[in-house]
Parts: C-alpha cells; sequence; structure tokens
C-alpha cells in the first residue's frame, strides 16, 4: 500500500487538527504538506487570541508536535489563486483540504460604518497581535470614550485589550507598535452594547471573571436591564454564573476613583455611527432601546422600541462575528459565508474536503475543531481506501518541492518557521515576554535566509 499525499490550505486549529488525524492513519498511510499564505503558522491561537491570554495560546505546543512527526511539512507564503491553483494541487496530491477559516468581519450595514475611526475587531485584533495585514491599521485611540459593538468574548476582549494598565500590557506578545500605542492612548472608558439582553450575551463565564483582576477597573451595569433573581435557577449553569457576575456589578456599583470604567449597555443595537459630516471621523453612535420578544419557536430576539440614545465616542469596534471568504475555483455559499459539504466532502467536488470555521462558520472554541476536524479525516480516509486511488501517479515530495521553490521565491519551509519561532522567543526573553513577534514579511526572509 503506498503512501497518500494530502494538502491542507490553512494552518490553524482545523488545519493542525486534521493533519495530526492524517498523520496517525496507518491504513492508508499519509504524508501531508501544509500550506499558508503567511510565514507563521497557527492562525488565530497566534493573530487571533488575545495577547494576556497565554494559556489558551499553548495549544500551540500541540501544533509543535504534529509538525515534529515524520510525512509533515510546512510551506507558508504560499496563496491560493496567486501562486499555486486548487487544479495544480489536485495533480500533486491525492487530496486537498481546505482550512482557512473566516477571514472578514460581519457587517453591520449601517450609515457610518466606514468612518474614519470605526473598525472591524478582526482588523483591530489583528493588529495588535501583529498580524502582517494589519500592522498599518494605526487605530486614532486620541479619544476618552471608546464603543465595542457585539456581545461576545472579541468584544470584551477588544474591550479588555483597551483598558489594559500598561503593566499587564509589557509582559504579553502584544505586538510592539501595539504595545507602544495602547500604553500611549487617552481611552479611560468603553461601552460595550449588546442588542439583547445579560441572558443571551455570549460571553464566557472565565472571561468576564478576569475583568475583577484588572487594577483601577470600574465596571458599570445598570440595574435595570435585569430580570428578576429568582429565575435564575431555570438558566443554564454557565448563564447563570454570568447573569450573577452582572448581578453582583450593578449592586456594587463601580468603584470610586476608578481610573478607567467598563460599560456593559444591554438591549442596545447601533442605527448609525455618527460624525460631524458625511466624510468625518467618529464622533458616536446612535442605538435603539430593544425590547426582547420571544418567538413561536422559543426563540429570544430585540425589537425595535424606537426609542433612540447617543453614545458620543472617538472610536468603534465592531465585534459582530466573522465570515468566510470565497476561494478562487472553491464553491461558496454566500448566505453562510462557507463552502457547501456533506461531513466534510465539498459538494459536487472530488477528493476536495474543509474543515474548521470555513466548514462550520464561526462557532465554538479552539477544541471544537477536532471534532470538526476528525469528521472530515474519516470521510476522507474512506475515499481513500476505496481503492480509487491506489494507483494514481502524484508528485513526489521532491518535485512539489522544487515546483513550489521555483513559484515562490519567498517560500518558507518548517525550518523557516522555525528559525522565526527561536528568534521571536530570544527576543522576548529579557523582557520576560513569550515572545517578540516579527511582523514584516522582509524580516521573515531574512530571519529564513540566515538559517540557510
Amino acid at each position: 500500500m503506498r503512501t497518500h499525499a494530502v494538502a491542507i490550505v490553512g494552518s490553524g486549529p482545523s488545519g493542525f487538527y486534521a493533519a495530526g488525524a492524517l498523520l496517525d492513519s496507518t491504513d492508508p498511510p499519509v504524508r501531508v504538506d501544509m500550506y499558508d499564505r503567511l510565514a507563521t503558522p497557527w492562525g488565530l491561537v497566534r493573530a487571533g487570541v488575545a495577547p494576556d491570554h497565554p494559556k489558551i495560546k499553548s495549544v500551540s505546543g500541540q501544533y509543535e508536535k504534529i509538525a515534529a512527526q515524520p510525512g509533515f511539512r510546512f510551506f507558508g507564503h504560499v496563496c491560493l489563486g496567486e501562486d499555486v491553483t486548487t487544479e495544480e494541487l489536485l495533480e500533486r496530491y491525492d487530496a486537498v483540504v481546505y482550512a482557512v477559516g473566516s477571514q472578514t468581519e460581519r457587517r453591520l450595514g449601517i450609515e457610518g460604518e466606514d468612518r474614519a475611526g470605526s473598525h472591524a475587531s478582526v482588523d483591530f485584533v489583528g493588529w495588535y497581535n501583529g498580524h502582517p495585514d494589519y500592522v498599518g491599521l494605526a487605530p486614532d485611540l486620541g479619544a476618552e470614550r471608546a464603543v465595542v459593538i457585539g456581545a461576545g468574548n472579541v468584544a470584551l476582549d477588544v474591550a479588555r485589550m483597551l483598558l489594559l494598565p500598561e503593566d499587564d500590557l509589557r509582559p504579553t506578545d502584544t505586538a510592539d507598535h501595539a504595545i507602544e500605542a495602547l500604553a500611549g492612548s487617552s481611552v479611560r472608558e468603553v461601552v460595550v452594547c449588546g442588542r439583547r439582553g445579560p441572558v443571551q450575551a455570549a460571553f464566557t463565564t472565565t472571561e468576564l471573571r478576569e475583568l475583577d483582576d484588572i487594577d483601577g477597573l470600574g465596571i458599570v451595569v445598570d440595574p435595570a436591564q435585569f430580570p428578576d433573581a429568582a429565575g435564575d435557577e431555570d438558566l443554564p449553569k454557565a448563564t447563570r454564573r454570568n447573569v450573577e457576575s452582572f448581578r453582583r456589578w450593578a449592586e456594587a456599583g463601580p468603584a470610586e476613583g476608578a481610573e478607567r470604567r467598563l460599560e456593559f449597555r444591554f438591549l442596545r443595537s447601533p442605527v448609525q455611527i455618527l460624525g460631524e459630516d458625511a466624510d468625518g471621523p467618529v464622533t458616536g453612535v446612535e442605538l435603539a432601546v430593544n425590547r426582547l420578544e420571544t418567538d413561536d419557536d422559543g426563540r429570544v430576539r430585540p425589537v425595535d422600541t424606537g426609542e433612540r440614545e447617543t453614545v458620543e465616542c472617538g472610536l468603534v469596534l465592531r465585534a459582530v462575528g466573522y465570515r468566510g471568504v470565497a476561494l478562487p475555483g472553491v464553491p461558496f455559499d454566500e448566505g453562510s459565508g462557507t463552502i457547501p459539504h456533506t461531513e466534510g466532502r465539498i459538494e459536487g467536488r472530488e477528493r476536495e474536503y474543509v474543515v474548521g470555521w470555513i466548514k462550520r462558520g464561526p462557532t465554538g472554541i479552539i477544541g471544537t475543531n477536532r471534532k470538526d476536524a476528525n469528521e472530515t479525516v474519516r470521510a476522507l480516509l474512506a475515499d481513500l481506501t476505496s481503492g480509487q486511488r491506489e494507483d494514481a501517479v502524484i508528485a513526489s515530495a521532491e518535485e512539489v518541492e522544487e515546483w513550489l521553490s521555483e513559484r515562490v521565491p519567498d517560500l518558507v519551509d518548517l525550518d523557516g518557521w522555525e528559525a522565526i519561532d527561536a528568534h521571536e522567543r530570544a527576543a522576548g526573553e529579557g523582557g520576560g515576554r513569550p515572545r517578540v513577534k516579527v511582523v514584516d514579511r522582509g524580516d521573515f526572509m531574512s530571519l529564513v535566509r540566515e538559517r540557510m
């Protein structure tokens, strides 16, 4: 039985979990080549997880173990549709797995959304995490108040990053340019707006409770926005704990003399992002005041009461979700922002598969991607063992590497990434940081060529 070859496009958690499951296969044996358009792997673990959450980032240790297995290779700086095509990959591999995640934002669709000072959370998160696509964002942090639109963990992450004391920022792997900007920021108040109530908010309990550990932070919650505590026992455990935190903050009120302030404002939907003229920067957000109604299916939905309120601010961060982007030559469902599939097999295609957020949408936590990837890998291995590919002729590992070297002058292999990784970790040691991130493509390549 020959060793089959699989290409994985994307190097985030779902891609690595798929790689691990494939490399564990002995019937049939499989080798894996992982592609990414960036020089660095790990996807949102590197460029999406908040820098003050090192325990979550430590999952990258699992990916390092997968990458160290025989039969695994990494190829960075390879862009599908520009450097290589889907058809060219299918000529050289028995199967191709797309693990590209959800790379852009969900739009609000309101007036003023694109004003200067209004940013998608995906851009802002990429900026402070040193993602090469977003290092030039340069958000204006000169205003005292910012508004974050959204009621999930990403909204909480960006709010917290704006309010963390400098002493809490410095020991993290926040990109250097962002540390300097955030340390000099004038933002002292962040208002987090959710369109439904505290019971429906998607924050995790751990993230909420971390707010109590931030020195000098006052947390503001309106007691009028809470249901009677008598109904708490009917809530799911996690929701009940969240509501208990909100109620505790509401009853206590913000600590006197707090240096920074975080306000949760529920039952609010943005109507427009305001400015002094059509092209002017953000001066505020107009919010609709909602009430909750339960429909026939038992779903709780917000309904606009017609009442309006305005929050003055100089910065707006839109954190209402991520959305997938179509890949060249690959089927795509515009409605869901995902690749249509059945158990990971792309509909209407042979030998093409999908995992992660581009498969199911931006839901779940990092670990959710393992179960998701395993489902797809089971389908892929079943197809390989059907015998249809046993006599297929594919490119050898050496032929693939030669082909890529001709196509991509700035190709980064696994040794190249390890050189970058070692440099970043060493640079962080003196300051007690996990790493100091390299953010420039030219600097990446200098490190790669130095180790040659």
